[in-house]
């Protein structure tokens, strides 16, 4: 992409939000390969630092897993997150602790229906 002097250069935030458009837009698919960050560079101008930072923040979020000698790919959302391999860790460790919370939620909610259903009765009759 040439560009001239004049035109502002894309930031790291620009090019995941176009990255994402693109993904909403259904130009990229589930499993597309993504270019090389030094190509993601190329293409918009920028240097390989600000092609890397755009890929990170979009692997921390999710929309992308990077594997190891295989390259960069749009992340599949019928796959549970953070189960990919080269999924971001911190992405991993978020999917575990939500997973954690709505199961205590469950709980509670069951625990909160039978105390509502004790009230209810007026404690007489106590759920089994």
């Amino acid at each position: 992409m040439e560009l001239s002097p004049e035109t502002p250069r894309p930031t790291y935030k620009d090019i995941a939000a176009k990255i994402r458009d693109d993904i909403a837009q259904g130009k990229l698919r589930p499993g597309d390969q993504l270019p090389t960050g030094r190509d993601l560079a190329h293409q918009h101008g920028v240097t390989l630092m600000t092609a890397q930072n755009a890929y990170r923040q979009l692997r921390d979020e999710g929309v992308i897993v990077s594997q190891q000698g295989r390259g960069t790919f749009v992340r599949d959302p019928a796959n549970p997150l953070g189960q990919e391999e080269g999924g971001s860790p911190a992405f991993a460790a978020l999917s575990h602790e939500l997973s954690a919370i709505h199961q205590t939620l469950q709980e509670l909610s069951t625990r909160l229906e039978r105390l509502e259903q004790l009230a209810d009765d007026g404690g007489a009759n106590p759920p089994q």
